[in-house]
Protein backbone atom coordinates (compact mmCIF):
# COMPACT_ATOMS: atom_id res chain seq x y z
CA UNK A 1 0.00 0.00 0.00
CA UNK A 2 1.48 3.34 -0.59
CA UNK A 3 2.16 5.63 1.67
CA UNK A 4 0.08 8.62 2.66
CA UNK A 5 1.47 12.10 3.08
CA UNK A 6 1.25 14.18 6.01
CA UNK A 7 1.55 17.32 4.91
CA UNK A 8 1.74 19.30 1.71
CA UNK A 9 4.74 22.15 1.87
CA UNK A 10 6.65 24.13 -0.96
CA UNK A 11 10.30 24.61 -1.83
CA UNK A 12 11.52 28.27 -2.52
CA UNK A 13 14.77 28.86 -3.32
CA UNK A 14 15.68 32.12 -5.15
CA UNK A 15 12.55 32.63 -7.67
CA UNK A 16 12.21 28.73 -8.00
CA UNK A 17 9.44 26.98 -6.21
CA UNK A 18 8.66 23.45 -5.56
CA UNK A 19 5.22 21.81 -4.64
CA UNK A 20 6.30 19.23 -2.65
CA UNK A 21 4.30 16.37 -0.40
CA UNK A 22 5.55 15.26 2.87
CA UNK A 23 5.89 11.46 4.16
CA UNK A 24 7.13 10.08 7.57
CA UNK A 25 10.46 8.21 6.68
CA UNK A 26 10.75 5.92 9.85
CA UNK A 27 8.15 4.37 11.70
CA UNK A 28 8.67 3.36 15.87
CA UNK A 29 8.55 -0.10 15.95
CA UNK A 30 4.97 -0.86 17.99
CA UNK A 31 6.08 -0.43 21.55
CA UNK A 32 4.97 -1.75 24.33
CA UNK A 33 2.92 0.38 26.97
CA UNK A 34 1.94 -0.57 30.66
CA UNK A 35 -0.70 0.79 32.80
CA UNK A 36 -0.67 0.77 36.43
CA UNK A 37 -2.33 -1.19 38.42
CA UNK A 38 -3.21 -1.55 42.28
CA UNK A 39 -1.45 -5.02 43.34
CA UNK A 40 -4.26 -6.17 45.54
CA UNK A 41 -7.13 -6.24 43.12
CA UNK A 42 -5.86 -5.32 39.83
CA UNK A 43 -7.62 -1.80 39.50
CA UNK A 44 -6.18 0.80 37.02
CA UNK A 45 -4.94 3.85 38.90
CA UNK A 46 -5.83 7.14 38.24
CA UNK A 47 -3.39 10.26 38.09
CA UNK A 48 -4.31 13.34 39.99
CA UNK A 49 -2.37 16.73 40.58
CA UNK A 50 -2.53 17.70 44.18
CA UNK A 51 -1.94 21.44 45.58
CA UNK A 52 0.94 21.17 48.10
CA UNK A 53 0.04 23.91 49.71
CA UNK A 54 -3.85 23.76 50.46
CA UNK A 55 -3.65 20.36 50.01
CA UNK A 56 -6.52 19.54 47.71
CA UNK A 57 -6.99 18.11 44.03
CA UNK A 58 -6.81 20.19 41.31
CA UNK A 59 -8.95 19.71 38.08
CA UNK A 60 -7.14 20.66 34.73
CA UNK A 61 -9.29 23.63 34.35
CA UNK A 62 -7.72 25.11 37.42
CA UNK A 63 -3.93 24.90 35.70
CA UNK A 64 -1.54 27.59 34.43
CA UNK A 65 1.42 27.06 33.47
CA UNK A 66 4.15 28.80 35.10
CA UNK A 67 7.97 29.23 34.43
CA UNK A 68 10.57 29.44 37.93
CA UNK A 69 13.09 32.40 37.68
CA UNK A 70 13.89 32.09 41.01
CA UNK A 71 13.99 29.00 43.76
CA UNK A 72 10.51 28.98 44.06
CA UNK A 73 9.51 32.16 42.42
CA UNK A 74 7.14 31.69 38.90
CA UNK A 75 5.63 33.65 36.16
CA UNK A 76 2.56 32.60 34.87
CA UNK A 77 2.14 32.22 31.18
CA UNK A 78 -1.26 31.95 29.76
CA UNK A 79 -2.34 29.83 26.85
CA UNK A 80 -3.14 32.96 24.64
CA UNK A 81 0.38 34.44 25.47
CA UNK A 82 1.77 31.77 24.57
CA UNK A 83 -0.48 31.42 21.08
CA UNK A 84 0.61 35.01 20.15
CA UNK A 85 4.11 33.77 19.80
CA UNK A 86 3.53 31.14 17.45
CA UNK A 87 4.46 31.60 14.23
CA UNK A 88 1.93 31.55 10.73
CA UNK A 89 2.36 28.45 9.60
CA UNK A 90 3.11 28.76 6.03
CA UNK A 91 4.26 25.49 5.18
CA UNK A 92 7.01 26.91 3.25
CA UNK A 93 10.72 25.36 2.90
CA UNK A 94 12.75 28.46 2.19
CA UNK A 95 16.49 27.56 1.31
CA UNK A 96 19.22 30.18 2.49
CA UNK A 97 21.98 28.67 1.40
CA UNK A 98 23.77 25.39 0.01
CA UNK A 99 26.76 23.28 1.65
CA UNK A 100 28.63 20.92 1.03
CA UNK A 101 27.24 17.87 1.76
CA UNK A 102 30.02 16.35 4.47
CA UNK A 103 29.46 19.68 6.18
CA UNK A 104 27.08 19.17 8.64
CA UNK A 105 27.98 16.32 11.43
CA UNK A 106 25.39 13.90 11.70
CA UNK A 107 25.29 14.77 15.39
CA UNK A 108 23.01 17.69 14.37
CA UNK A 109 19.95 15.12 12.70
CA UNK A 110 16.83 15.05 14.28
CA UNK A 111 13.61 13.52 12.40
CA UNK A 112 13.40 12.75 8.86
CA UNK A 113 10.89 13.10 6.06
CA UNK A 114 10.51 12.00 2.99
CA UNK A 115 9.70 14.81 -0.01
CA UNK A 116 7.85 13.71 -2.81
CA UNK A 117 6.56 16.02 -5.98
CA UNK A 118 3.43 17.76 -5.78
CA UNK A 119 1.24 18.32 -8.63
CA UNK A 120 2.85 20.27 -11.14
CA UNK A 121 6.01 19.99 -9.36
CA UNK A 122 7.49 17.39 -11.22
CA UNK A 123 10.29 19.12 -13.88
CA UNK A 124 11.47 21.61 -10.55
CA UNK A 125 11.43 18.31 -8.37
CA UNK A 126 13.93 16.18 -10.10
CA UNK A 127 16.19 19.49 -11.06
CA UNK A 128 16.92 20.46 -7.77
CA UNK A 129 17.96 16.71 -6.73
CA UNK A 130 19.82 16.02 -9.48
CA UNK A 131 21.31 19.55 -9.05
CA UNK A 132 22.39 18.95 -5.43
CA UNK A 133 23.67 15.28 -6.44
CA UNK A 134 25.87 16.79 -8.83
CA UNK A 135 27.50 19.15 -7.18
CA UNK A 136 27.28 17.15 -4.00
CA UNK A 137 25.72 20.07 -1.67
CA UNK A 138 22.79 19.93 0.57
CA UNK A 139 19.99 22.56 0.78
CA UNK A 140 20.19 24.50 4.46
CA UNK A 141 16.91 26.58 4.93
CA UNK A 142 13.96 26.82 7.54
CA UNK A 143 10.92 25.23 7.13
CA UNK A 144 7.33 26.56 9.19
CA UNK A 145 4.56 24.68 10.31
CA UNK A 146 2.77 23.69 13.29
CA UNK A 147 3.21 27.47 15.22
CA UNK A 148 7.09 26.48 14.95
CA UNK A 149 10.31 27.52 12.63
CA UNK A 150 12.15 24.25 12.10
CA UNK A 151 16.00 24.37 10.84
CA UNK A 152 15.87 21.67 7.91
CA UNK A 153 18.15 20.32 5.47
CA UNK A 154 17.17 18.98 2.01
CA UNK A 155 19.36 16.31 0.81
CA UNK A 156 19.25 14.00 -2.78
CA UNK A 157 18.11 10.13 -1.85
CA UNK A 158 17.86 7.98 -4.65
CA UNK A 159 16.43 10.43 -7.30
CA UNK A 160 14.58 11.87 -4.84
CA UNK A 161 14.54 14.51 -1.62
CA UNK A 162 14.59 13.95 1.88
CA UNK A 163 13.84 16.32 4.64
CA UNK A 164 16.49 16.20 7.63
CA UNK A 165 15.29 18.08 10.55
CA UNK A 166 18.43 19.30 12.41
CA UNK A 167 19.20 20.82 15.83
CA UNK A 168 19.40 24.13 16.58
CA UNK A 169 22.92 24.87 17.75
CA UNK A 170 22.29 26.01 21.50
CA UNK A 171 20.55 22.12 21.44
CA UNK A 172 23.75 20.09 20.62
CA UNK A 173 26.48 20.39 23.48
CA UNK A 174 30.05 20.91 22.50
CA UNK A 175 32.22 17.63 22.51
CA UNK A 176 34.76 20.25 24.22
CA UNK A 177 32.65 19.47 27.37
CA UNK A 178 34.65 15.87 27.76
CA UNK A 179 37.36 15.18 29.54
CA UNK A 180 39.63 13.54 26.61
CA UNK A 181 42.47 11.72 27.66
CA UNK A 182 45.56 12.60 26.15
CA UNK A 183 49.35 10.06 25.42
CA UNK A 184 50.78 8.68 22.57
CA UNK A 185 49.02 5.56 20.10
CA UNK A 186 51.87 3.37 19.81
CA UNK A 187 52.75 2.53 16.37
CA UNK A 188 52.06 -1.09 16.23
CA UNK A 189 48.67 -0.66 18.38
CA UNK A 190 47.39 1.42 15.34
CA UNK A 191 48.05 -0.83 13.34
CA UNK A 192 46.51 -3.86 15.02
CA UNK A 193 43.76 -1.49 15.47
CA UNK A 194 42.87 -0.84 11.82
CA UNK A 195 43.87 -4.50 10.87
CA UNK A 196 40.55 -4.87 12.95
CA UNK A 197 38.76 -2.74 11.58
CA UNK A 198 39.75 -3.96 8.24
CA UNK A 199 38.32 -7.90 9.11
CA UNK A 200 35.17 -6.94 10.33
CA UNK A 201 34.37 -3.99 6.99
CA UNK A 202 30.97 -4.37 5.08
CA UNK A 203 30.57 -2.53 1.97
CA UNK A 204 27.24 -1.45 2.73
CA UNK A 205 24.90 -1.23 5.93
CA UNK A 206 22.26 -3.68 6.13
CA UNK A 207 20.17 -2.28 8.72
CA UNK A 208 18.16 -5.88 8.40
CA UNK A 209 20.89 -7.86 10.04
CA UNK A 210 19.86 -6.37 13.41
CA UNK A 211 17.02 -6.90 15.79
CA UNK A 212 15.52 -5.38 18.57
CA UNK A 213 16.13 -8.28 20.96
CA UNK A 214 14.93 -6.60 23.74
CA UNK A 215 11.56 -5.66 22.53
CA UNK A 216 11.28 -9.13 21.16
CA UNK A 217 12.00 -10.78 24.35
CA UNK A 218 9.19 -8.15 26.20
CA UNK A 219 6.74 -9.50 23.63
CA UNK A 220 7.43 -12.95 24.29
CA UNK A 221 7.20 -12.17 28.05
CA UNK A 222 3.89 -10.34 27.65
CA UNK A 223 2.76 -13.29 25.36
CA UNK A 224 3.76 -16.19 27.92
CA UNK A 225 2.16 -14.18 30.67
CA UNK A 226 -1.14 -14.11 28.92
CA UNK A 227 -1.34 -17.79 28.21
CA UNK A 228 -0.92 -18.24 31.87
CA UNK A 229 2.50 -19.60 31.93
CA UNK A 230 5.01 -19.14 35.25
CA UNK A 231 8.25 -16.80 34.73
CA UNK A 232 11.29 -18.11 36.24
CA UNK A 233 13.66 -15.28 37.35
CA UNK A 234 16.80 -15.43 35.18
CA UNK A 235 20.31 -15.82 36.53
CA UNK A 236 22.53 -12.90 35.34
CA UNK A 237 24.73 -13.54 33.15
CA UNK A 238 28.39 -13.65 34.55
CA UNK A 239 30.51 -10.44 33.66
CA UNK A 240 32.98 -10.92 30.74
CA UNK A 241 36.98 -10.28 32.70
CA UNK A 242 38.31 -6.97 31.79
CA UNK A 243 40.90 -7.22 29.49
CA UNK A 244 44.30 -4.87 30.63
CA UNK A 245 46.80 -5.10 28.05
CA UNK A 246 45.70 -3.61 24.67
CA UNK A 247 47.83 -5.04 22.64
CA UNK A 248 46.87 -8.63 23.64
CA UNK A 249 43.35 -7.80 22.90
CA UNK A 250 43.68 -6.80 19.50
CA UNK A 251 45.90 -9.82 18.91
CA UNK A 252 43.08 -12.08 20.46
CA UNK A 253 40.55 -9.66 18.39
CA UNK A 254 42.03 -10.72 14.94
CA UNK A 255 42.36 -14.07 15.70
CA UNK A 256 39.12 -14.82 16.51
CA UNK A 257 38.15 -15.02 12.72
CA UNK A 258 36.44 -13.00 10.22
CA UNK A 259 33.04 -11.29 10.08
CA UNK A 260 30.57 -13.81 9.29
CA UNK A 261 29.00 -13.81 6.04
CA UNK A 262 25.63 -12.13 5.13
CA UNK A 263 24.10 -15.56 4.82
CA UNK A 264 25.22 -15.93 8.61
CA UNK A 265 24.22 -12.70 9.71
CA UNK A 266 21.18 -13.07 12.28
CA UNK A 267 18.09 -11.75 10.27
CA UNK A 268 15.10 -9.72 12.87
CA UNK A 269 12.19 -12.52 13.63
CA UNK A 270 8.69 -12.33 12.53
CA UNK A 271 6.83 -10.05 15.09
CA UNK A 272 4.80 -12.30 17.09
CA UNK A 273 0.92 -10.82 17.25
CA UNK A 274 -0.22 -8.37 19.59
CA UNK A 275 -1.45 -9.82 22.85
CA UNK A 276 -5.28 -9.76 22.18
CA UNK A 277 -6.50 -10.35 25.51
CA UNK A 278 -3.42 -8.01 27.53
CA UNK A 279 -5.76 -5.62 28.21
CA UNK A 280 -9.16 -7.84 28.83
CA UNK A 281 -6.82 -10.00 31.73
CA UNK A 282 -6.17 -7.21 33.86
CA UNK A 283 -9.89 -6.04 33.58
CA UNK A 284 -11.16 -9.80 34.40
CA UNK A 285 -9.13 -10.03 37.58
CA UNK A 286 -10.31 -6.63 38.60
CA UNK A 287 -14.09 -7.91 38.06
CA UNK A 288 -13.64 -10.92 39.73
CA UNK A 289 -11.93 -9.13 42.39
CA UNK A 290 -14.73 -6.88 43.35
CA UNK A 291 -17.38 -9.77 43.02
CA UNK A 292 -15.60 -11.59 46.04
CA UNK A 293 -15.63 -8.12 47.84
CA UNK A 294 -19.51 -8.02 47.02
Amino acid sequence: MAPRSIANATITFGLVTVPVKLFAASQSSESVSFNLLHDKCGSRLKQFYRCIDEEEEVTRDAMVKGYEFSKGQYVKISEEELKALEQRSTQEIVVNEFVPSDAIDPVFFDRAYYLGPDKGGDRAYRLLSEAMKHTEKWAVGMYTARGREYLVALRPVEGGLVMQQLHYGHEVRSFSELDLPSGEIKEQELKLAVMLAEQITSDHFDPEAYQDQSHEKLRSLIQRKVQGEDILTMKAEPQKSQVIDLMEALKASLAGGKRPAAAEVRKPARRSPRPAAAAAAPKERASASRGRRK
